[in-house]
């Protein structure tokens, strides 16, 4: 390892060769020359030496010497990251050593083919070369080079995250080091070794042959062996978290690499040193080493090593929170990994990209650069990278909210951990899902996969996973109500921080503190602690965990201004506010992808609620009203402002006079539900009910969901709805005022529908008396409340006393009022009705045909006189080639029970011979995508009323329908039976023919069915 030496009697060999004329030896020396500037990483110096020895040797006629200059200029080109020049040297290497029988050089230049490859991450193409080299060192009977093939071949399984079978060919090497009594190879299999054990996560084994590398490296005085022993300890105990002694072994590195004078060793030292300490924390610190490792790949023209200390800037200015900047640098990465054409590197770039973007709040662009990345490794087979991607891709659809999604591709990450051995990754993966299954309500679930993440850490050596996972517990039990236990982890998690220097975990650590003593009652140590997560997320920009921070603390002086003075409230409104401008913020990153935003609101529902909730207690009730009506139907909002483009959507204003009278806005907090209606231009009344003395939000909306499913059977449905008790682990009691109304209607012998009645509209009966038309604009499970079917004491509908309409929120409302006057069409109709189910097989059974909605659409056809869809000419392609084009549709088919979604009849163009559901189901996003300009819908299908009850609302077909542009939609609720339907439709579309509003024909439609003996019940 004594390079300088080295030149200087390759310099005193070149002067005599040239001295005594000796072309040959003048050759040699360009030769040895390179190759010692190679190892001190001078490749450029190196590469002139090798083509001074390529010109001699074409000029003096050795074809031997000419495939060896072939071959280093080869490897010189590799030490310079460009891979394909390198690639091309060593094919006319081969070329010449098959010329001239050079068997020995053949395989050399198959290992080198080899190496080069693997450089450009083509690992299959790579082994193929390696075991063409081992078949020729076993054909010769080169035991040594038989050695270095099972070396070389262990490489790239080790790479391609394959490290069981990568031991076994690192021990075969070591074994033959042995047998020939090779120390040096000997050392080289231990530095193996150590690598794949690493990659395994079992850091305690690898140290061990690390160890033993570093020994014997001294023993035969191989300084560079020495300091790329050092270099291995330091990232194996880096990997540990135990990163001040991964400092000191990456320090020891640099003094060797620049005592030997091997510039891109000490390149790699600055490179590790400055990995290190962005483990500890210290960015500014770490960016100083990245830098200096810039300027030495620059100095040495290491292409690869150049992109390399790109991204390791990027990931430190991540650190620091510096989005912007740490995108600049990862793009510059990209850009070198694609020049040089590394493909695996290429996806490494855009999954550090798509980091940065999850950083900065932009999930939408995250998630994009996340799947790029999942793509290319699986293009490569590289089981490490796509691992690695599956992971990352769970946690951004987690922070998203979409946390079904992320379980899916946790458990992808934990499949791939298993079967490559990954120890430590499998560990992570029981981390992400416990967390996946906490934000489902899983609590007990999610407490197994933390301790068995806990368990792994503990056995691997894994400090920073360790504190981690005493973390995730803490929430879990939090969640359950175990403050106490909770608190004994989260301290636990914050000490682990404090100790590798985990800032964000020590802020996340923080956070999780202040929620429990925030349960326990204690709120102002709560406050405490969350200011200081609060300051350390503005420190390292996590905006996500900033809005988390504003939230808590709003939380907190709103519990505190219940027992002590109005100032607090102001503060927690002050930071409720900042809350949700946060989240509205990361929300409009989303741009308009519907299922992550509807996914993100759910998720941050209490940051909104709360904010009405100070309104409220100031006695604001038009303000309060604002604030609930600023989190409603959010996604659909903004898909319709994309149709309308309105000037101002705005309903912030202090005046709602364009609120149509008798609207009746419904929210639920705690045991209680609130009502704002309208009773006069400018006049808000505000009315609270606590209902049957319940302590919890939980059980309220549970008891509204089974009032529902038993007025479904009371009335007659077309399917059932299946109610699951609620979650009750984290008890969240709501104090409730003396002023309250209360309704207590458990114990009464009432109808459900009746029951319903009592809760929500006895309350307000007198607000909305002596009105014709009533609008709901209802939250939770009162948006699957039949309205029209509730009914008084008397036993009288409502809907014989109103006209009904429900809305998702406010805005929508505002949107469609304010549209431009030719934007729904007003002329044509699109009815479809009992479209052939033929070869359909949907949810392992066969559909049935439905005549009588085939009578029902030739009804309303002869009517209209329009020619509807039935049978095999209802396709999904015919029907959505018409649908965007008049303004009235009429589809009569099944639906999909949980969303409404509509079968249709099979597309007689497809991709696939065997149906798929792409090619019959029209789905919420065909429809979206679609778009429409119909004045009316109207779903006369099995389950059209459905969908999923999130923050965003009822999630269904209904809600796809009034997002593509419909002015407005009628759905079906109740099985009246094909005669009773028929029926209905038929006085329905008779009242629209005559210039009835649809709500007025609805009406009219249901009192002259009431009329008729055997449908008025």
């Amino acid at each position: 390892g004594e390079f300088k030496t080295a030149i200087k009697y390759h310099q005193r060999h070149l002067e005599i060769a040239k001295e005594v004329g000796d072309k040959a030896g003048e050759g040699t020396s360009y030769g040895n020359l390179d190759n010692a500037y190679r190892c001190l990483g001078e490749f450029k110096t190196a590469i002139k030496y090798h083509q001074r020895h390529l010109e001699i040797a074409k000029e003096v006629g050795d074809k031997a010497g000419e495939g060896i200059s072939s071959c280093n200029l080869g490897c010189a080109y590799q030490g310079l990251g460009e891979f394909k020049t390198a690639i091309e040297y060593h094919q006319r290497h081969l070329e010449i050593a098959k010329e001239v029988g050079d068997k020995a050089g053949e395989g050399t230049s198959y290992g080198n083919l080899g190496n080069a490859y693997r450089c450009l991450r083509e690992f299959k193409t790579a082994i193929k070369y390696h075991q063409r080299r081992l078949e020729i060192a076993k054909e010769v009977g080169d035991k040594a080079e038989e050695g270095r093939s099972y070396c070389n071949l262990g490489c790239p399984y080790q790479d391609l995250g394959e490290f069981k079978t990568a031991i076994g060919y690192h021990q075969r090497d070591l074994e033959i080091a042995k047998e020939v009594g090779d120390k040096a190879g000997e050392g080289t299999s231990y530095y193996n070794l150590g690598c794949a054990y690493r990659g395994l996560g079992e850091f305690k084994t690898a140290i061990g042959y690390h160890q033993r590398h570093l020994e014997i490296a001294k023993e035969v005085g191989d300084k560079a062996g020495e300091g790329r022993s050092y270099w291995n300890l330091g990232n194996t105990y880096q990997g540990l978290g135990q990163f001040k002694t991964a400092i000191e072994y990456h320090q020891r590195h640099l003094e060797i690499a620049k005592e030997v004078g091997d510039k891109a060793g000490e390149g790699r030292s600055y490179c590790n040193l400055g990995c290190a300490y962005q483990g500890l924390g210290e960015f500014k610190t770490a960016i100083g080493y990245h830098q200096r490792h810039l300027e030495i790949a620059k100095e040495v023209g290491d292409k690869a090593g150049e992109g390399r200390s790109y991204c390791n800037l990027g990931c430190t200015y991540r650190g620091l929170g510096e989005f912007k900047t740490a995108i600049r640098y990862h793009q510059r990465d990209l850009e070198i990994v694609k020049e040089v054409g590394d493909k695996a590197g290429e996806g490494t770039g855009y999954g550090n990209l798509g980091c940065a973007y999850q950083g900065l709040g932009e999930f939408k662009t995250a998630v994009k650069y996340h799947q790029r990345d999942l793509e290319i490794f699986k293009e490569v087979v590289d089981k490490a990278g796509e691992d690695t991607s599956y992971g990352i891709l769970g946690n951004a659809y987690r922070c998203l909210g979409d946390f079904k999604t992320a379980i899916k591709y946790h458990q992808r990450h934990l499949e791939i951990t298993k079967e490559v051995g990954d120890k430590a990754g499998e560990g992570t993966s029981y981390g992400n899902l416990g967390c996946a299954y906490r934000c489902l309500g899983d609590f007990k679930t999610a407490i197994k996969y933390h301790q068995r993440h806990l368990e792994i850490a503990k056995e691997v050596g894994d400090k920073a996973g360790e504190g981690t996972s005493y973390g995730n517990l803490g929430c879990a039990y939090r969640c359950l109500g175990e403050f106490k236990t909770a608190i004994k982890y989260h301290q636990r998690h914050l000490e682990i921080a404090k100790e590798v220097r985990d800032k964000a975990g020590e802020g996340t650590s923080y956070g999780n503190l202040g929620c429990a003593y925030k349960g326990l009652g204690e709120f102002k140590t709560a406050i405490k602690y969350h200011q200081r997560h609060l300051e350390i997320a503005k420190e390292v920009g996590d905006k996500a965990g900033e809005g988390t921070s504003y939230g808590n603390l709003g939380c907190a002086y709103r519990c505190l201004g219940d027992f002590e003075c109005q100032g607090n409230l102001m503060m927690a409104f002050d930071y409720y506010h900042s809350s949700v401008e946060l989240y509205d913020d990361i929300r409009a990153s989303l741009h308009l992808n519907d299922q992550w935003k509807i996914c993100f609101r759910d998720q941050y529902e209490s940051a909104y609620k709360d904010l009405w909730r100070i309104n409220l207690k100031q006695g604001q009730v038009v303000k309060a009203l604002l604030a609930a009506e600023k989190g409603r139907a959010q996604a659909l909002r903004d898909l319709m402002a994309t149709k309308y483009q309105p000037r101002d959507s705005s309903t912030h204003s202090a005046s709602l006079s364009w609120v149509p009278l008798s609207t009746v806005f419904i929210a639920i907090s705690g045991p209680c539900v609130y009502f704002w209606v309208c009773v006069s231009e400018d006049n808000i009344q505000m009315r609270q009910v606590h209902v049957n003395n319940y302590k919890y939000e939980d059980e309220l909306e549970f008891f509204i969901r089974l009032l529902n499913k038993t007025v479904f059977k009371e009335i007659g449905t077309r399917d059932t709805v299946t109610i699951e008790n609620p979650l009750l682990d984290s008890p969240k009691e709501e104090k409730v005022a003396n002023d309250v109304s209360r309704v207590d209607v458990r114990h009464s012998q009432s109808s459900a529908l009746k029951k319903l009645h009592d809760i929500i509209v006895a309350p307000i009966a007198d607000l909305i008396k002596g009105h014709d038309n009533i609008t709901f604009v209802p939250e939770g499970p009162f948006c699957l409340v039949p309205y029209a079917a509730l009914e008084d004491s008397n036993s009288s509908y409502l809907s014989n006393s109103f006209r009904i309409r429900v809305l998702p929120s406010l805005t929508t409302l505002k949107l469609i009022n304010d549209c431009p006057a030719d934007f729904h069409m007003k002329t044509g109709a699109l009815l479809v009705g009992d479209p052939c189910f033929k070869h359909i097989i949907y949810e392992e059974r066969l559909l049935v045909q439905l005549p009588g909605a085939r009578k029902e659409v030739e009804m309303i056809g002869r009517v209209l006189n329009v020619s509807p869809l039935t049978g095999e000419m209802a396709t999904k392609n015919e029907v959505l080639k018409r649908i965007s084009s008049v303004a009235l549709v009429h589809i009569a088919a099944h639906g999909k029970m949980e969303t409404g979604e509509v079968i249709l009849a099979l597309n007689t163009t497809r991709e696939n011979p065997q149906p798929q559901e792409k090619d019959y189901l029209l789905t919420m996003q065909d429809v979206v995508e679609a778009g429409l300009r119909a004045r009316l819908v109207v779903l006369s299908c099995c389950h059209t009323a459905r969908g999923e009850v999130m923050a965003e609302g009822v999630v269904g077909m209904a809600r796809a329908l009034l997002a593509a542009g419909a002015r407005s939609v009628v759905v079906t609720l109740c099985a009246i039976g094909d005669e009773g339907t028929l029926e209905f439709m038929s006085f329905f579309y008779d009242a629209l023919t005559k210039g009835k509003k649809a709500s007025e024909a609805l009406n009219q439609a249901m009192k002259c069915m009431r009329e008729i003996e055997k449908f008025k019940e």
